[in-house]
């Protein structure tokens, strides 16, 4: 679930960013909102951080996003392994994921069958669109911080989706969405999503705490 919710709000990354304003002129939500709304088709490069107690350290993932239409937006991992995402929805909720790997058969299933992510899904449709009104009716939201420093926290209303996400943070710099942290409820360990410049940063950079200071900060 954490990664097909961030691939939904990815799609509000998906174009290129305007310099960030000068000043620590301090933001809103509607001011972050207006910035975030993106037209198709777009693309952007991710690096994504995949925590697990299974694992000794955070896996980590790389690849590009790809929103060739409003309705559609593709995953395609690249490393360290080929993986594509196909996530195809519209307005009503109706639509359907198709996950891909080299050597095996497509795996299809609706998207309806997570419930979650329907709502999920109609709300990053009125992110897209820069609606507040429509976002607010299943996240309340809170902003914070600068236009060159901005966070925008999204917390669930619905019960179903609180009951397995605690919170989806955004980290960004003028219109620049750089990070996606996705905080499940529970003990679950924090998904982050480095994207656009903070993605490029971070060929390179190790250890994993570099990683994470990266996504709260935007040089």
């Amino acid at each position: 679930m954490p990664m097909l919710a961030t691939a939904l709000l990815v799609a509000t990354a998906c174009a290129a960013a305007e310099a960030a304003p000068a000043g620590a002129h301090p933001v809103d939500a509607d001011w972050i909102l207006a910035r975030l709304a993106r037209p198709s088709p777009s693309r952007t490069g991710f690096v994504e951080l995949r925590d697990s107690a299974l694992l000794k350290a955070p896996l980590r993932i790389a690849g590009e996003y790809r929103r060739p239409d409003a309705d559609t937006l593709v995953r395609e991992v690249r490393v360290p392994y080929a993986e594509t995402t196909t996530i195809a929805a519209d307005r009503t909720g109706a639509g359907t994921v198709r996950i891909e790997r080299a050597g095996q058969s497509p795996r299809v299933f609706p998207l309806a069958r997570v419930p979650e992510l329907v709502g999920l899904q109609a709300s990053f449709g009125a992110l897209l669109a820069g609606d507040r009104a429509r976002l607010e009716q299943h996240f309340a939201l809170a902003s914070d911080g600068t236009r060159q420093r901005w966070t925008l926290v999204l917390t669930p209303r619905d019960a179903t989706l609180a009951a397995k996400l605690r919170a989806l943070v955004l980290y960004g710099r003028g219109a620049e969405l750089r990070c996606i942290e996705t905080r499940p409820a529970g003990a679950g360990a924090v998904q982050r999503t480095l994207l656009a410049g903070a993605a490029r940063a971070a060929a390179g950079v190790e250890p994993t705490t570099a990683l994470v200071a990266l996504c709260h900060t935007a040089p």
